[in-house]
């Protein structure tokens, strides 16, 4: 099998039991169930800041010059100024950018009723559409018809046209299924039609090279093809949108992971995350129990054996074959992370792809351990992604020291402020879940959900994870019986406090765990948690004197421009922090030397590290 040939460094067997992973799969009508855009509004916090900087960059795009490159390649005049960077005319990912500002854009418009996106949305539809017609009335890009040529019979020489044309199709795919835009969807069925004929001509010989992304820096990487083939079958439900989709999901990858292997040490990474969140979506369009066991076993491997501390991953390739991949984008041999901490590890498309499959894996299981995943990956990495001054974004996300965050200019279209922009506009998703009987609250962010089904809405209050206390209140129509699930993450301890109507709740606070309080709501019903946060680390797997340092929820970085070492063990570490007053700001005291440690989402443009080293 071609799947053997990817064992580089000697395969992990994990053993798989009934659950898959450690994971119970919950009967549909159990699982939990996300909230929608519309359902879930931020209230202002530090978290809305956060998504109103990226809003107001996506004010300041120029539509004409996002669509340079389409109407050039369509052969429409255009006197717009190009873009920079990865959209420049002559990159071959150019017209990606426009694929994420789509979706960005369209998740606004949901959500908050913006009428200068809506209005902007809708003229690039316009000329898409034009440019598409102009072209034959199925393909449509900013690149020449040719990469695909050259990709079919060269396998390389290009740089991963299907990546890009994902990007245009999911993006025109969601203007169509969050603001209703039926030309947007009548021009991604163009699009697939376009794929099929293309496919259809080629032997399975050719399609199995032409989708073996085994290599470094793949150049003929397909993003989400299959992912958002899926997608446009569960709106569409047409046969020969699942059939196309099922030809980017390849054995070579999914077979070794529903064996139990861990295939991940060389590949690049955010290659291969997109195809599993395909492989998810098409198990939720199927049933199909492989690419759910095959999901889940993936998501396995990578949390419990490529990630850092915050939830991250992506570095150094074991085996380097291009000058990338020395120091960046790949997943390395499993548990073997200490010595792969270069300033290029964590690519920022890495952390966003994964939570999405974290959320999915919680929709199928209400695990506490896939919430407190999510929780840490949130806080510690995606927010820790942004300035906070500006509302630009990083590539990479380096954890060592001396670091700086290498913020990309506004005109530096690349991979990952084009994820970010999305995410971004994302901010207010899998906070809340539910089912018939149940709300699950996942995230403590100020905010506010709507229960239509149930005729309640749902809110909290507070500053977390900068203060511990959360406020929530039910206001309900009638009374109604059901369970509220309150998150419990791993850093819990029973000096967490619980009150409803101001009256304590006596129960045992246990680490990764719900509180459920299953009982009749009435309206105006309150609801008070204060947690209780302490100090402790977290160790690399392979060196335990390599550690950071967290506070509660909250991954902390050092201000530092030198190596960090400290003397000690652990628990003098741990006991030589303290608090400086009532904020976010801390002092280590070590070896004659005095620290100052922030939550490693407000480093903005100190130097900095995350891990230090105990010395002897």
């Amino acid at each position: 099998m071609v799947w053997k040939n990817l064992i580089f460094h000697g395969v992990i067997i994990f053993l798989l039991c009934q659950k898959v992973s450690g994971q119970t799969f919950l009967e549909k009508e159990d699982r939990p169930i996300a909230f929608s855009n519309k359902e879930v509004t931020l209230y202002d916090s530090w978290i809305k800041q956060r998504e109103t900087l990226n809003t107001n960059f996506l004010h300041k795009l120029d539509p004409d010059r996002l669509l340079h490159n389409f109407r050039i390649n369509a052969g429409i005049t255009s006197d717009a100024q190009p873009l920079e960077g990865w959209e420049s005319p002559k990159i071959g990912l150019r017209g990606h950018f426009v694929g994420h500002y789509l979706s960005a854009c369209a998740s606004l418009i949901e959500k908050n009723g913006d009428t200068i996106l809506q209005k902007r949305i809708n003229y690039m539809v316009d000329v898409l559409w034009d440019c598409q017609q102009k072209m034959g009335g199925k393909y449509l890009s900013a690149f020449p018809e040719k990469d695909f040529t050259t990709l079919e019979t060269e396998f390389s020489g290009i740089w991963a046209p299907y990546y890009t044309y994902h990007k245009i199709m999911q993006g025109l795919l969601d203007v169509y299924t969050l603001t209703g835009n039926k030309k947007a969807y009548g021009m991604v069925r163009n699009m697939a039609d376009y794929v099929k004929e293309r496919m259809d001509k080629l032997s399975p010989e050719v399609i199995e090279k032409v989708l073996y992304t085994s290599n470094a820096n793949p150049p003929n990487e397909p993003g989400g093809m299959n992912n958002v083939l899926h997608n446009l079958y569960t709106v569409s439900k047409d046969t020969a949108h699942l059939k196309l989709a099922s030809l980017f999901d390849r054995k070579w990858f999914t077979q070794p992971l529903y064996e139990g292997q861990d295939i991940l040490p060389g590949l690049h990474s955010n290659t291969h995350l997109p195809l599993v969140i395909g492989f998810a979506r098409r198990y939720e369009n199927t049933g199909e129990t492989y690419y759910r066991d095959v999901t889940a076993t993936f998501w396995d491997i990578l949390i419990h054996h490529h990630t850092y501390v915050n939830g991250s991953s992506s570095g150094p390739r074991p085996t380097a074959t291009t000058p990338t991949s020395r120091t960046a984008e790949h997943w390395g041999l499993p548990d073997l992370i200490s010595k792969t901490l270069t300033s290029e590890i964590a690519e920022s498309c890495v952390s966003h792809n994964t939570q999405k499959i974290t959320s999915t894996m919680f929709q199928w299981t209400a695990s506490p351990e896939c919430a407190n995943v999510y929780m840490n990956t949130f806080y510690n990495s995606v927010m820790a992604l942004q300035n906070s001054e500006n509302g630009t974004y990083v590539y990479h996300l380096p954890l060592s020291s001396p670091q700086n965050k290498k913020f990309l200019k506004e005109s530096d279209f690349r991979c990952c402020n084009g994820t970010c922009i999305e995410a971004f506009s994302h901010l207010n998703s899998n906070i809340y879940f539910y089912n018939n009987n149940n709300i699950w609250v996942n995230l403590y962010i100020p905010s506010e959900v709507r229960w239509n089904a149930r005729g309640v809405t749902f809110s909290q209050k507070g500053n977390f994870p900068s203060d511990p206390a959360i406020k929530f209140a039910v206001s309900i129509k009638e009374a109604s019986r059901f369970a509220l699930n309150l998150f419990m993450p791993d850093w819990i301890n029973n000096n967490t406090k619980l009150l409803i109507n101001g009256v304590p709740v006596s129960t045992y606070f246990k680490p990764l765990s719900y509180i459920k309080l299953d009982r009749e709501w009435e309206n105006g019903d309150e609801i008070e948690l204060i947690f209780d946060y302490r100090f402790y680390v977290k160790t690399m797997p392979d060196n335990q004197n390599m550690l950071a340092i967290y506070y509660g929820p909250v991954l902390l970085a050092f201000e530092t421009d030198k190596e960090l070492f400290l003397d000690g063990n652990i628990a003098d570490i741990s006991n030589s922090i303290s608090k400086q007053g009532s904020d976010m700001v801390f002092k280590l005291k070590n070896n004659g030397a005095e620290y100052k440690l922030l939550p490693f989402y407000d480093i903005n443009n100190s130097s900095y590290g995350v891990y230090a080293t105990l010395g002897n």
